[in-house]
């Protein structure tokens, strides 16, 4: 096994075990979005709380899925805090076209920083929706849709 590989293993493991941000947010101003993989069956709530210069505040998850779709929502709610609009939207774009192999973050300025672990899903086509499933929710959140695919 590789030692990229092994790194990829222990942290999908570890987010998945014990993940970040595992909990809903409350307030009248909180973005909520569902999003399902009817793939797999994966079912993953985001909770987004944004501040006034829609900077991301807070991120929130909760549901059921693989330990890469929560690994990946874990990861994705830490990554985000403090982010702008613009960044958010920059990091899912890059995100979403890594882990479908048309982004090589090696090759290419990117804002991925340690999302780039996730770069071998691409190699696994039935874990793309897995991994990317939290931030199709996430950005129906931002599009304040009640519930988003991975078919989308």
């Amino acid at each position: 096994m590789s030692r990229s590989n092994e790194l990829y293993q222990q942290v999908i493991l570890d987010h998945n075990k014990n993940p970040r941000n595992y909990r809903a947010l409350e307030g009248s101003d909180v973005l909520v979005c569902e999003g399902h993989n009817p793939l797999c069956g994966d079912h993953i709530t985001v909770y987004l709380d944004l501040d006034a210069n829609g900077t991301v505040n807070d991120l929130g998850f909760q549901g059921n899925g693989c330990a890469i779709s929560k690994a990946s929502a874990s990861m994705m709610t830490a990554y985000l805090k403090g982010k702008s609009l613009a960044e958010v939207k920059t990091i899912f774009s890059e995100f979403h076209d890594m882990v479908r192999g048309e982004f090589d973050p090696a090759s290419r300025e990117n804002h991925l920083g340690k999302l780039t672990l996730f770069q071998g899903v691409k190699e696994y086509s039935s874990r793309i929706k897995c991994a990317s499933l939290a931030w199709h929710a996430l950005m129906g959140a931002l599009d304040k849709q009640q519930s988003a695919t991975t078919e989308e």
